[in-house]
């Protein structure tokens, strides 16, 4: 026999898109992935050039600082841009103290909306 039957083609066609939908899911789970890492990034480089620009001013956790978010973010600054989350969520500047207050060693001073739904929060940041 020198051709395919109607049957073995629909086989074939079947398992090909099988395999697309199977490579398609699992390239979804890799974004969401490298969102995820790229917005904890995001988070303890903002964490760490607050903690810097503190250590350098003399500032302790917990001091209020008139203007603190443009002393650290900013061009020439400690952080050069200020972050864009890769998966849409949104920076709350300041997190739970204010923007204007150093945070205390445990707090996120940019915590992600996305902290509850896609978990883009990190898990031990107590040492940024």
């Amino acid at each position: 026999m020198r051709g395919m039957t109607l049957l073995e083609m629909t086989v074939v066609i079947l398992v090909l898109l099988s395999m697309v939908t199977i490579l398609f899911i699992g390239s979804i789970a890799w974004k969401r992935g490298s969102d995820r890492a790229l917005c904890i990034m995001n988070q303890q480089r903002v964490q760490k050039g607050m903690r810097s620009y503190a250590n350098a001013y003399g500032h302790n956790p917990g001091e209020t600082v008139s203007g603190l978010r443009h002393r650290v973010i900013g061009l020439g600054r400690f952080v050069e841009t200020t972050p864009v989350c890769p998966g849409g969520g949104t920076y709350n500047i300041g997190g739970v103290s204010g923007e204007d207050v150093v945070p205390q060693m445990g707090v996120l001073y940019m915590p992600c909306s996305l902290s509850g739904t896609r978990n883009h929060v990190p898990q031990d940041y107590a040492d940024w």
